[in-house]
């Protein structure tokens, strides 16, 4: 039989209370600006949706759809995006929401092609962050989280697809850090 569930390491409360802190901190930030809040799907779907309802300003919202991975669980280190924004971020303020920053590839590829459209602003808010896999030096003004290095899955981390759907944050026991199953 297969494992459904790792061990825990943010519960579901932990994560609730985090949202809701990083809700009033972006809030305050942004204050008066014109908000463009963009969801990196698949991963961040959960927390996107959650830190979208903490944010007390009007704001908009957008998705790019990206794959790093492909089947594999460890990163192949190519960016890909699969779904590109259909709102115009020229002189926006532009906030990536993310699941989790480890290698930091994602998030400096997404910048980078980002920062040609001349946004007013790029900022990045991550639930999770790795810094110890960091391959490249990345800003992330928002964390909800900084973790070790074991491979996560839940609240929308997934494991070759599944597991997305845990209300809660797990270390994947069947797996190890560099995603290899055992």
């Amino acid at each position: 039989m297969e494992r459904i569930f790792g061990r825990p390491i943010v519960t579901q409360e932990e994560m609730r209370a985090r949202i809701k802190e990083l809700g009033r901190q972006i809030t305050a930030d942004y204050g008066e600006k014109d908000l463009l809040l963009v969801g990196i799907l698949k991963g961040a779907y959960a927390f996107y949706a959650d830190l979208a309802r903490a944010i007390r300003i009007p704001l908009r919202v957008d998705f790019l759809v990206v794959s790093s991975y492909g089947s594999k669980a460890k990163t192949s280190g190519k960016v890909k995006v699969v779904t590109d924004l259909t709102e115009d971020v020229a002189g926006r303020d532009v906030l990536l929401v993310e699941d989790i920053v480890d290698s930091g590839l994602t998030v400096q590829h997404l910048i980078k092609t980002l920062s040609k459209r001349k946004p007013k602003s790029i900022r990045v808010c991550a639930l999770l962050s790795k810094p110890d896999r960091r391959k490249v030096d990345v800003e992330v003004q928002y964390v909800g989280f900084e973790i070790p290095n074991k491979y996560v899955v839940g609240y929308g981390l997934d494991y070759q697809q599944k597991y997305r759907n845990l209300p809660y944050l797990a270390v994947l026991d069947t797996v190890d850090d560099e995603g290899q199953g055992f």
